[in-house]
């Protein structure tokens, strides 16, 4: 820790939420960072990725997938529709509904950005050996999907 960073009490920093948040800062830090050397955001990543992972979808669908209101989908789209790296059209099967799909750019800069993901987490679980990475994920995936189902 940076001798000028602000100490938390000692009873603070052993307590897992305090833990998890801290990490969770460093890691968004990271991420923002990385993310920021394609021009893009976090946002613009989930929707990419998921269009790479699962194909064209509608906005609204797209915006619940990756859990981004649907406003914020129809700015994101814009900004990667104007970038070419999606195309918008009319649903076929529903002409009140738009359909994003990936262009071939869109398609690689989604495999340069999650080669960024992956770097980010090997700078960020660095001091953790393959097995120990494996058991925090297994861990939070527990921790998360206990809260989500709630």
């Amino acid at each position: 820790m940076d001798a000028t960073a602000p100490q938390s009490p000692a009873g603070l920093r052993t307590t897992p939420s305090w833990l998890l948040n801290q990490t969770a800062s460093h890691a968004g830090r990271l991420l923002a960072e990385g993310f920021a050397a394609h021009d893009l955001r976090g946002y613009h990543y989930r929707l990419l990725a998921t269009l790479a992972e699962d194909g064209p979808a509608s906005q609204a669908d797209l915006g619940r997938r990756c859990g981004i209101d649907r406003s914020d989908v129809v700015a994101a789209v814009n900004d990667l529709a104007g970038r070419g790296l999606v195309i918008r059209a009319p649903d076929p099967a529903d002409r009140r509904r738009n359909v994003i799909s990936l262009t071939d750019t869109g398609a690689d800069e989604a495999h340069r950005m999650t080669d960024t993901v992956t770097r980010v987490q090997d700078d960020l679980l660095a001091p953790l050996s393959t097995a120990e990475r494996a058991e925090l994920t297994r861990l939070l995936t527990r921790l998360l999907d206990h809260h989500t189902r709630r």
